[in-house]
């Protein structure tokens, strides 16, 4: 089968041609491909950002956002079967550690990650678990939903965990609206009160931010323009703001744009937060991170996706044009994400 692998840093992965993949314990999965989505984080992972954190073998098979049908299964599987249409949580969780057993699946002792330590869905299929796969309601399709396998799920993930606290009168801001943004957009509409603001470079970005919950926009320029433009609309900075870019700035500006008592969510890496202690006190604000999330979150998020509350905004190549994907992603040309389709 054909198969995007990374060879070394700071090259450009190849399309090569690989053995298919085969069940060989009671809990596997194999799933052929119908769509993976090209994400900032397959960016890292080609400059070998993510190598002293997972320190995959080389050369390997990228892509962490999967659907597809299920092709074969385990003898242990009852939950899907041959021909089914699922999504993939991007972890394979062993289900027996603590974190695990206490719901907190993303922070499984025992996991891999297709596409950051073993082979993953850059390819005409993909070898997963049981555990992972979420089987998707008859009117959605692979290529309609597998970024939301982590873009989306990390966006609902933040959403979900601050939902709480933005109740009527209060103010959420989103930093930047593409790939990830534009789903957590959609999940703050969604799922909380809070009034919107959101904030990118682009005017087709804000755009698409206004048609799909922003109650305002703020066209990034000067930090200080910026950060006027935001303290108006929120009345004095944001109870808690997303930020999903987390570099080239945006993660120095954040703190910039709370009110005394916000939160700061990291979605969004690359950059550092540099806050001084005493701002951080004085101010009693907060800096949350947030990986992925957990399997329970796809399935709601899978939900609001089947009710139509939360649509994929895509650009889609065939998986032979993935390196075109990838250039259009670095240069900023894909409006919502890039879908590969073997």
């Amino acid at each position: 089968m054909k198969a995007l692998r990374v060879h070394e840093y700071n090259k450009p992965p190849s399309l090569d041609d690989v053995p298919e993949p085969e069940v060989s314990g009671p809990w596997d999965v194999v799933v052929d491909i119908g769509a993976a989505g090209l994400c900032r984080t397959d960016l890292h992972i080609i400059e070998g950002q993510w190598e002293p954190i997972q320190h995959p073998p080389l050369p390997y098979t990228i892509g962490h956002e999967n659907a597809g049908t299920v092709r074969a299964v385990g003898s242990a599987v009852s939950n899907v079967a041959p021909g089914d249409v699922v999504i993939m949580h991007p972890l394979v969780t062993c289900g027996l550690c603590l974190p695990c057993r206490n719901g907190q699946d993303s922070h499984c002792q025992n996991a891999v990650f297709p596409g950051l330590n073993v082979d993953g869905g850059m390819a005409e299929q993909l070898l997963t678990n049981a555990r992972s796969v979420v089987k998707l309601d008859g009117g959605l399709q692979p290529a309609d939903v597998a970024a939301l396998a982590d873009a989306g799920l990390t966006a609902y993930h933040a959403v979900r965990k601050a939902a709480d606290v933005l109740f009527p009168g209060t103010h959420a801001v989103v930093v930047g609206a593409g790939g990830l943004g534009h789903i957590g957009i959609q999940t703050l509409a969604a799922i909380t009160s809070a009034q919107i603001t959101v904030v990118d470079r682009s005017e087709a970005a804000l755009e698409l931010a206004k048609g799909i919950g922003a109650h305002h926009t703020v066209q990034a320029t000067s930090d200080a323009e910026v950060e006027k433009a935001v303290l108006d609309a929120t009345d004095g900075g944001a109870h808690v703001l997303f930020d999903v870019v987390g570099e080239h700035g945006a993660e120095l500006l954040a703190p910039k744009l709370l009110r005394n008592r916000g939160s700061h969510y990291v979605i969004g890496y690359g950059g550092e937060v540099r806050l001084p202690t005493i701002e951080i006190i004085s101010r009693e604000i907060n800096v949350v991170g947030n990986l992925v999330g957990t399997y329970q979150d796809l399935v709601e998020l899978m939900a609001l996706t089947a009710q139509g509350r939360v649509t994929l905004h895509t650009k889609k190549y065939p998986l032979e044009a993935a390196l075109d994907a990838i250039h259009d992603l670095e240069s900023g040309n894909i409006r919502g994400r890039g879908i590969l389709i073997p």
